[in-house]
C-alpha cells in the first residue's frame, strides 16, 4: 500500500533473529517506560501466576433481587424534542443484547484471550450497562411506562448471563468500574443511591471486588485505567456505606500523576481525555449528593484544566481530531451526544470543576444533574501549549499539533502530527485507530504507522518500531520550539516543525537533518474532490509546497478510521524528496474549492 511504512506486523510472534529483535525492542521500551510501571506490571504478572488474583476472584453468588426502585421521581424540565430523544432511545434498546460477542461466558475471566476475533472492546461496551441510566431517565419522563421494569429485567438478565468473575465482562477491572458507575448513576437519578435495592447492592459489591483484585495492572497502565478504577471503587464504597476515603485519595493521586499542571493527559487522545473527564464528573456529582468531603487536591484543579484542554481541541460541533489511540467511548452520555460530539462532556466537567460554561449552555445532561449554568464562559486562547500538544486558533480555524514530550508511552507514531480544521471540518486529519483487534494485520501499518500521520517519514521506516500491541520502542527525543517542536529519532534523523498563521493562511515549515536517503510526507485529507496542481493540490483548501530539492507530488489512495472498528478509503497527498533536502514549506489557504463530504 502506498501510504504504509515498514514495521513489524502485530499480532504475530517473530522467530529466530526476529525474535531476538523483538526482545531487544521490548527491553528498550521497558527502559523508556521507567521502573515504576515495569515493576507494577511484573508484580501483577507474578500475582496472577501464583494464583492470588484468581483466588480473589473466586465464584460468588449471582446478584439477585430488585436492582432499581419501583417508582421514579418527576423529570426535570426538558424540551419536547429532548424528551422524545430519550424515550426513542430507550424504546430502541435491544431486547436480547449480545453480551459475550463470541467469548465463553463460563470461562474464568482472567483466562481469556481478549484479542481474539473482534477483541473484547465491543463486548465490554455492551456490558457497561449504559442502558440503566437511560431507562432511569425514561422512567422519570414516562412514569406509567415499562421503563423501570425493563431496567430491572435487563440487570437481572445481565447478572444471570454474566456470573461473577466468569466471562469477558469481568476480565478487566476498569470495565467493572464503569459498570458500577453507570449503576450508581441510575440509582442517583432515581433518588435511590442512599439506600440501593438488594440486587444493586450485590452487583456493586461484586464490581468492588473485581476492581480490588488486580490493582497493580491498572496502575501499571499509566492511562485512564487507574482513574476509572479508583472512581468506580469510590462510587461502590459511597453507595454501600463503606469508607470511601482511601478511594478518594487514590483517585486524587491518579489524577495528580496522569493529568499535568497544564491540562495535558497521559494519553494524548481527545477520546480518552473525554472518558477520564466523564468518570471524574460522575464521581464528583455522586460525592456532592452524598455530602462526602471534597476530593483531595489537586483533583478539582487538574480536572478543570483537562476540561479546558478538551474544549480547546474540539470543533464547534463537538468533534475532535483523531490523536493517538481512540476507542470512541461515550460514558454516562445523559445528553445522548454519542462518540462524535463531546460538547455535553465538556459542559458537564466545566460546570463541576471550573465553575464556567463551555459550548453547550442548554445541555440536557447538565439539566438532569441539576447543574446551573454559570455566567463565565470557558476561553479558547489563540495560542496554547500543553504536555504533549500545542494549538492555534484564528479566523474560525484551528490546528492541533502533537508536540511531545514523552513522559508516558505514546500510543502511535504520531509525533509532530498536525490536524487542521476549517470551522467544524477537519481538512488535515489523522488516520485514526481502527481496532485493537483488527480483522487484517495491514490495519496496524495503515493506521498506526508514521505514514498514517501528517509528519515526514524517512526511508519508509517507522521511527518507533512496535514492541507489542500497545507498546512502541525507541522513542524519539523531543524538544520545544517557539512555534512548534523538534524530534530526533534513534537513527539521528531530525525534523524541526514550526507552524505560523495569518488570517486564513497557514504555513507548516519542516527543517530536516541527519542521515537519510529519501523522505516522504503523507498529508491525510478530508474526503472530498481534490485535484493536483503544479505545486500541490486544491479542494476544500489550496495546498502548495516549496522545497530546496525537487519534489514528487501525487494524490494516492489511503485509509482512515473515523469511528472505532471501521476503516474507509481516504485521499492522501504524498510528497517525496531525496537527500540532501533540508526544508519543506507547506502553505495551506482555507476556504477554496468544494466542501468535504460528511462522515458516514
Amino acid at each position: 500500500m502506498s501510504d504504509q511504512v515498514r514495521s513489524r506486523p502485530w499480532p504475530g510472534r517473530p522467530a529466530g533473529a526476529a525474535g531476538l529483535r523483538g526482545i531487544a525492542l521490548a527491553a528498550d521500551a521497558a527502559r523508556r517506560l521507567g521502573p515504576r510501571p515495569v515493576a507494577l506490571r511484573l508484580g501483577d504478572a507474578a500475582l496472577r501466576r501464583l494464583g492470588v488474583a484468581a483466588l480473589r476472584l473466586a465464584d460468588r453468588p449471582v446478584p439477585a433481587g430488585r436492582f432499581l426502585p419501583a417508582t421514579a421521581p418527576p423529570a426535570p424540565t426538558l424540551t419536547a424534542a429532548e424528551a422524545d430523544r430519550i424515550l426513542g432511545a430507550a424504546a430502541s434498546l435491544p431486547q436480547h443484547p449480545d453480551w459475550h460477542r463470541g467469548f465463553d461466558p463460563a470461562a474464568p475471566a482472567l483466562s481469556l484471550d481478549l484479542h481474539r476475533g473482534a477483541g473484547a472492546r465491543p463486548a465490554w461496551e455492551a456490558s457497561r450497562l449504559a442502558a440503566l441510566p437511560l431507562l432511569a431517565q425514561a422512567a422519570r419522563l414516562d412514569p406509567d411506562g415499562p421503563h423501570l421494569a425493563r431496567a430491572d429485567a435487563l440487570a437481572t438478565l445481565w447478572c444471570v448471563q454474566n456470573p461473577p468473575y466468569r466471562g469477558v465482562a469481568w476480565a478487566c477491572g476498569q470495565e467493572a468500574a464503569l459498570r458500577a458507575l453507570h449503576v450508581a448513576l441510575a440509582l442517583a437519578l432515581l433518588d435511590a443511591d442512599r439506600d440501593p435495592p438488594p440486587g444493586a447492592r450485590a452487583l456493586l459489591d461484586r464490581c468492588a471486588r473485581r476492581i480490588a483484585a488486580t490493582p497493580l495492572y491498572a496502575m501499571a497502565q499509566d492511562n485512564n485505567h487507574p482513574i476509572s478504577e479508583a472512581a468506580g471503587a469510590f462510587a461502590c464504597a459511597l453507595l454501600l456505606g463503606r469508607d470511601a476515603t482511601p478511594h478518594a485519595a487514590s483517585l486524587a493521586a491518579c489524577v495528580a500523576r496522569l493529568v499535568a499542571a497544564d491540562g495535558g493527559f497521559a494519553q494524548v487522545s481527545p477520546g480518552y481525555a473525554r472518558l477520564a473527564l466523564d468518570v471524574l464528573a460522575i464521581a464528583e456529582w455522586l460525592r456532592r449528593r452524598a455530602g462526602a468531603p471534597p476530593f483531595p487536591a489537586p483533583l478539582g484543579r487538574r480536572a478543570a484544566l483537562l476540561a479546558g484542554w478538551l474544549h480547546r481541541v474540539c470543533d464547534p460541533a463537538g468533534g475532535a481530531p483523531r490523536l493517538g489511540l481512540e476507542d470512541d467511548s461515550a460514558f454516562a452520555d445523559l445528553s445522548l451526544c454519542g462518540p462524535r460530539d463531546a460538547r455535553g462532556s465538556v459542559e458537564r466537567a466545566a460546570r463541576l470543576f471550573a465553575g464556567c460554561r463551555a459550548d453547550a449552555p442548554d445541555d440536557p445532561g447538565c439539566t438532569w444533574l441539576g447543574l446551573a449554568q454559570p455566567r463565565l464562559g470557558m476561553p479558547r486562547p489563540p495560542r496554547w501549549r500543553s504536555e504533549g500538544t500545542m494549538g492555534w486558533h484564528e479566523a474560525d480555524a484551528a490546528a492541533v499539533m502533537r508536540a511531545g514530550g514523552l513522559r508516558f508511552r505514546p500510543g502511535q507514531s504520531d509525533l509532530l502530527h498536525v490536524s487542521l480544521r476549517d470551522g467544524a471540518t477537519w481538512i488535515l486529519r489523522d488516520g485514526g485507530t481502527g481496532s485493537y483487534a483488527p480483522p487484517a494485520s495491514w490495519w496496524w501499518d495503515a493506521l498506526g504507522g508514521a505514514a498514517a500521520h501528517n509528519a515526514p517519514v524517512f526511508d519508509t521506516e517507522d521511527p518507533m518500531p512496535r514492541a507489542g500491541r500497545f507498546l512502541l520502542a525507541r522513542w524519539p527525543a523531543m524538544r520545544a520550539l517557539p512555534d512548534g517542536a523538534a524530534m530526533r529519532d534513534a537513527a539521528s534523523r531530525e525534523t524541526a516543525r514550526e507552524i505560523r498563521v495569518a488570517g486564513r493562511d497557514w504555513t507548516v515549515e519542516d527543517r530536516l537533518a541527519g542521515p537519510f536517503r529519501r523522505v516522504a510526507w503523507h498529508w491525510r485529507l478530508c474526503p472530498a474532490t481534490w485535484r493536483l496542481t503544479a505545486d500541490g493540490a486544491e479542494g476544500p483548501a489550496t495546498i502548495a509546497f516549496e522545497s530546496d530539492a525537487p519534489l514528487s507530488i501525487a494524490l494516492v489512495a489511503g485509509h482512515e478510521s473515523d469511528l472505532y472498528g471501521t476503516i474507509r478509503p481516504a485521499p492522501v497527498l504524498r510528497v517525496e524528496a531525496a537527500a540532501p533536502v533540508t526544508r519543506l514549506t507547506t502553505w495551506i489557504r482555507l476556504g477554496k474549492g468544494v466542501a468535504c463530504r460528511s462522515a458516514s
